[in-house]
């Protein structure tokens, strides 16, 4: 099957509202209805069959945090090879190569903006990694991955935060915080 965001006509960091406007509004263009007795009935039935698809594994993806992703392989999706490409780069460190697939990439969609904010992290960038995660987390709320990147970013109970705010500084859970975006990037410790 296609990226069933494609098929609904919607980018992957949609809104929840945005998508279900486009699925109604495909409804509304296919249905087997709006066809009957005419030679585009099966074409229009397929179609709905297909967005309907669609719009199920979207809110399935969404509701079990970015669980399944039936449209791995697609160049920019998350697991695609681009973006494993990125991910082992920013693992083994090669941080400029891993910037210029980045660059290279044409969407700014969620993935972008985790592996951005992945690879600002690793350069020791922690303000401008929180904002691109978080940045992720809003395009895709329901990623699992991108939120518990964004929280470990974020301490939790504080832990990162340089005394009055403001930032985050690097101390003695540094280990501990490399360890926890290495899993969130390869899933190694797992």
């Amino acid at each position: 099957m296609k990226d069933p965001y494609q098929v609904l006509g919607v980018n992957r960091g949609a809104g929840e509202q945005e998508i279900k406007k486009a699925y109604r509004e495909l409804c509304k263009k296919y249905h087997p209805d709006n066809y009957a007795g005419n030679e585009l009935a099966d074409l229009a039935a397929e179609k709905m069959k297909e967005i309907n698809e669609a719009y199920d594994r979207v809110t399935k993806e969404r509701e079990t945090g970015g669980a399944s992703r039936p449209w791995r392989g697609q160049a920019g999706a998350p697991g695609s090879p681009e973006t494993a490409e990125i991910r082992a780069a920013i693992t083994r460190g090669a941080l400029e190569a891993a910037q210029a697939m980045l660059d290279a990439m044409p969407a700014r969609d969620a993935e972008w903006y985790f592996l951005q904010g992945s690879l600002y992290y690793r350069r020791g960038w922690y303000d401008e990694a929180l904002r691109n995660v978080s940045q992720a987390c809003r395009m895709d709320p329901g990623n699992a991955e991108y939120r518990q990147a964004q929280a470990g970013m974020q301490g939790g109970a504080g832990t990162f935060r340089r005394p009055g705010g403001g930032g985050y500084e690097p101390g003695i859970c540094d280990c501990c915080t490399a360890l926890m975006c290495a899993d969130c990037i390869c899933g190694c410790c797992r």
